[in-house]
């Protein structure tokens, strides 16, 4: 047995879930008698649309048919050797399940070491190898291609990324090393750091041709036949393959620089993995592989074991699991069908909701409000916004047109919302505008119509109290912007029934949003956290801590944005009408602030000026400043700052407003943008001490989102 045999079936036993990719050798004769080839298939035996994942299982099922073909080689039985994935799927990258488990930092270097050991014999066969990416490829899907002599990409090809450093990690089996030597340290981090942090950007097939990672694209419907007539023409000579030379001069050094402003700007320093990915990438300029499998090995192994990675694993299983099946949801068998919709207002808000339900439900909407000339500035808002979908290409005109005619206005509710399945009110934030709403639109529609509230803050409950049939309004929380933002906080109210609920949920699903279940609270789950957070970094601003120094004490956490950007974002207005919503339910947690007050009343929608390309207190806004005398350091205010998101967490909990934990960190990730690093939030107070000191003790059992005890 060899050595990375012997690792991978001792690591085997930390990974007791995974699903085996099998990695089947078949033989063929290549076109033009070009010559015998082996062509090794991944298959982990399910449906087609499940993508093959690599744990140690699986890369010794990998690691034999290397053995097979090897001998094969050896022996002058073959001419090449091309590997390649079940209909749709090449490989999506490591057994993520298994690392989860992993409690040692050798245990960890065992899986970096015999993913480079079985991929790196595709270099070292001694005949031509070939990845033919027909589907989707992501991580070490992506990696072990690299390994390969040659790569084609199907035209059909949807997703094609290394999203390592986004979860926590570094392309570990050979993707630091291997992509930049390949096509370039630029295009290299685009497609490592830039693309990565970017949310995962994809890669489509084209894409992958024309960043040169792969030589040839062919179309999805012939894509194997293709590639294989293309190979039996390389190896015949017929076609030379010929790669762009790589600069390894200046730009370089000037590609990892431009990576560290990007990551800066998107984790400021505060998760690891990228710095990591980075220096892998500059090392990698000599062209010294196996220095930097090594490099790639320590990196993957530190990051690991880290706190990062671990949230960040958790994060992604909140977002791909938990969001399709939430907590708490009533059985959707219950459920209405939605065949029309109404949206009550025409403001910016309403008209983007407005949008998304014509473009996922395609059901007729109609916009209503005070006035014609409102109603028209709506509706103008969606079809010009269609318009700009049909420039990009994402809608052919037929369906803009389609899309168009089915958001109309009208000032008569009656006429627009008589055979109204779903109506849902975005107008002006107060209890009595709310409720004479929903009393005249009660009277119009069928009764069983769903009434649903945009509301970020006030009780639903309340907004349903005078109606005849309160047990059909529901909260339908929205965040803005409306088409980025996945979140949506459902809020059951006191009297809302199941159907109601159910029909939410559904409707929900085909807009294509992350519903979460909430009890009727105050600003329920996003904007009570993100006020009471606001909240203190503005009474420390009040009580004499200057702006910038309370503005930068969040940094460490590498959140979005600062809190006086996410002041801005959402309004001195709103943030204040929240505070003060707030502040009526929790006087002693929630204060409001007068300075945030002076600022409103003056009408000023931003604290800060750009003049010099970089944020600076407006003089104006400063005048309004009345402070006191005690001033925080940034270490201070955050510490002030993270015991009130602890504690008033841990009082969610305790009051029913989510079920778990795991939906505020869900809440805070789809809906505020809180990175994966921090795995929303709680992860990260049980990891710094927080919890404990402030909320009574951890929020999640060790090993959720942590190395297992």
């Amino acid at each position: 047995m060899s050595k990375t045999a012997e690792l991978l079936n001792g690591a085997a036993e930390l990974f007791p879930d995974e699903v085996v990719t099998e990695a089947h050798v078949r033989h063929l004769d290549l076109p033009g008698n070009a010559g015998r080839f082996a062509l090794i298939t991944l298959d982990n035996g399910h449906d087609h649309k499940k993508p093959s994942t690599f744990g140690p299982q699986s890369l010794a099922r990998l690691d034999g048919a290397i053995d097979q073909v090897e001998r094969e080689a050896a022996a002058g039985e073959i001419v090449g050797v091309g590997i390649t994935g079940k209909p749709f799927v090449f490989a999506v990258g490591a057994d993520l399940k298994g690392v989860e488990a992993l409690k040692e930092h050798d245990q960890a270097l065992v899986i970096g070491r015999g993913g480079h050991d079985v991929f790196s014999r595709l270099g070292a066969l001694g005949v031509p190898t070939f990845a033919y990416y027909n589907g989707a490829a992501m991580g070490g899907g992506v990696e072990v291609g690299l390994h390969c002599t040659y790569r084609t990409a199907s035209a059909a090809l949807p997703a094609f990324s290394l999203p390592e450093v986004f979860l926590g990690l570094v392309p570990g089996w050979g993707g630091c090393t291997l992509l930049p030597n390949l096509i370039g340290a630029e295009r290299a981090v685009s497609v490592i750091i830039e693309n990565s942090l970017n949310q995962n950007r994809q890669l489509k097939g084209a894409q992958v041709y024309e960043l040169g990672i792969a030589d040839a694209l062919f179309e999805g419907a012939d894509f194997l036949e293709e590639s294989l007539r293309w190979t039996a023409s390389v190896l015949k000579g017929e076609i030379e393959v010929v790669r762009a030379e790589v600069d390894r001069g200046e730009a370089w050094d000037e590609a990892v620089a431009r990576g560290k402003e990007i990551a800066d700007g998107k984790v400021h320093g505060a998760a690891p993995a990228p710095y990591r990915a980075l220096d892998i990438i500059a090392a990698a300029r000599t062209g010294d592989l196996r220095q930097g499998f090594e490099a790639e090995d320590n990196a993957l192994a530190d990051l690991i074991m880290s706190g990062e990675l671990r949230s960040g694993l958790y994060a992604f299983d909140l977002v791909n699991k938990r969001a399709k099946r939430p907590a708490g949801a009533p059985d959707k068998q219950l459920a209405r069908p939605v065949g029309k919709v109404g949206v009550v207002g025409a403001g910016l808000m309403a008209s983007q909701l407005a949008l998304l339900f014509a473009r996922r439900l395609e059901v007729p909407v109609v916009l209503t409000d005070i006035d014609q000339e409102r109603i028209d500035k709506g509706v103008a808002y969606c079809h010009e916004e269609i318009d700009k979908l049909l420039l990009k290409g994402r809608v052919n005109q037929d369906k803009a047109n389609r899309l168009k005619a089915l958001v109309t206005g009208s000032l008569d509710k009656a006429g627009a919302f008589g055979d109204a399945d779903f109506v849902i009110e975005a107008v002006f934030e107060e209890m009595g505008v709310k409720q004479q709403v929903f009393a005249e639109v009660e009277a119009v529609v069928p009764e069983t119509a769903i009434l649903a509230t945009n509301t970020s803050s006030l009780s639903v409950s309340e907004m349903a109290s005078k109606l005849s049939h309160p047990e059909r309004v529901v909260g339908f929380h929205f965040f803005n912007p409306v088409a980025i933002l996945p979140l949506l906080e459902i809020v059951r109210g006191e009297r809302t029934d199941d159907a109601s609920l159910a029909t939410a949920f559904a409707t929900a699903k085909q807009l294509k949003k992350s519903a979460v279940l909430v009890k009727d609270a105050p600003a329920f789950v996003v904007n009570r956290v993100l006020t009471r957070f606001l909240g203190e970094v503005l009474g420390s601003i009040d009580e004499g801590t200057p702006v910038d120094v309370a503005d930068r004490a969040l940094a460490p956490l590498g959140l979005p944005m600062s809190p006086i950007q996410l002041l801005e974002l959402v309004g001195p207005a709103v943030a204040h009408h929240v505070s003060g919503t707030l502040h009526a339910a929790f006087p002693d947690r929630f204060e409001v602030s007068a300075n945030l007050g002076r600022i409103v009343e003056a009408g000023k929608k931003n604290l800060y000026t750009y003049e010099t390309g970089k944020p600076e207190l407006d003089p104006e806004v400063a005048t309004l400043f009345e402070v006191g005398g005690t001033v925080l350091t940034e270490e201070q205010v955050r510490t002030r700052a993270l015991d009130a998101i602890a504690q008033e967490i841990r009082l969610m909990l305790d009051e029913g407003v989510v079920a778990e934990p795991q939906d505020v960190d869900l809440c805070l990730i789809t809906g505020a943008g809180w990175p994966f690093h921090l795995g929303g939030v709680t992860p990260y107070l049980d990891r710094e001490g927080v919890s404990e000191r402030a909320a009574g003790g951890r929020f999640l059992a060790q090993g959720v989102a942590s190395v297992p005890a």
